[in-house]
């Protein structure tokens, strides 16, 4: 198992993406949103995340990896006819206790060159040593409520055919959100939620903690995933206001095990 040190920092070749009126649509209707959530700007990037990842990370490195954080900064909201231009570049590979980190970061752009969005995408790859640490993480958004009363609970039920629906709008039919068979071989009680779609509930639930409607609002929204996520679920955030427009959340399966922790969300 290896990790190629040499690849970090070097930027994956251009990608462009158009967007659509229906591409937006079928990914609200996937996450019970309406058009121009945050997490959309993952679809257009999805193809050169890979592409990063595999330049550091060995196949037999790969079947190891997890999603460990996202961390979106949103600087305009992706519309339809808008062609994205995106680029991602390996910049970290961090050692820990149980594996390593590779942090991977994401540029999308329009056409005309401005900067759309940037993301911040962690992989943690499970009980496989780092040679060393190098490169810098990803930008903080560790979050502890220390006790503090939630601003609110917002509580929103997981349907049974989420995975395929947000599978289909995605493009991720990795089969772990799709079969419970394959799920179950690879250890898993069953097909899990996508940490994506997950991630998309919570941005939903702290606009409502807020008082917001429009998703584009949204300039910042940072999560660590800590546990699945299963279709039939309940997914309860609890949301609290850290300052003016900022937000920490943890987000609870039905069982109460958090399947998300370090939320922040910054809000224009």
């Amino acid at each position: 198992m290896s990790f190629d040190l040499e690849a970090l920092g070097h930027p994956t070749p251009e990608r462009r993406y158009d967007v659509t009126a229906p591409a937006l649509q079928a990914y609200a209707d996937a996450t019970g949103d309406v058009p121009g959530g945050p997490v959309f700007a993952v679809v257009p990037a999805a193809e050169v995340i890979v592409l990063a990842s595999r330049s550091v990370a060995s196949d037999d490195v790969r079947t190891r990896v997890v999603h460990y954080e996202q961390d979106f900064h949103l600087y305009r909201p992706l519309e339809a006819e808008t062609t994205a231009v995106v680029q991602a570049a390996p910049v970290a590979l961090l050692a820990r206790p149980n594996g390593a980190s590779l942090v991977i970061h994401v540029v999308t752009r329009d056409e005309g060159g401005e900067t759309l969005n940037e993301q911040y995408v962690t992989e943690f790859f499970r009980g496989v040593e780092a040679p060393t640490t190098v490169g810098e993480r990803a930008p903080d958004h560790a979050f502890e409520a220390n006790g503090e009363r939630a601003l609110a609970e917002v509580a929103y039920e997981i349907a049974q055919d989420q995975t395929v629906r947000y599978a289909d709008a995605s493009g991720d039919h990795f089969a772990i959100h799709l079969d419970d068979e394959f799920a179950r071989s690879v250890g898993l009680p069953g097909r899990i939620v996508h940490g994506l779609c997950t991630m998309a509930f919570t941005g939903r639930a702290v606009l409502e903690a807020a008082g917001a409607d429009d998703p584009r609002a949204i300039r910042r929204l940072a999560v660590r995933f800590s546990a699945p996520l299963f279709p039939g679920d309940t997914l309860t955030t609890s949301v609290w206001k850290l300052g003016e427009g900022t937000y920490g959340f943890v987000a609870a399966g039905s069982d109460g095990t958090p399947v998300i922790k370090d939320g922040r969300a910054e809000l224009q």
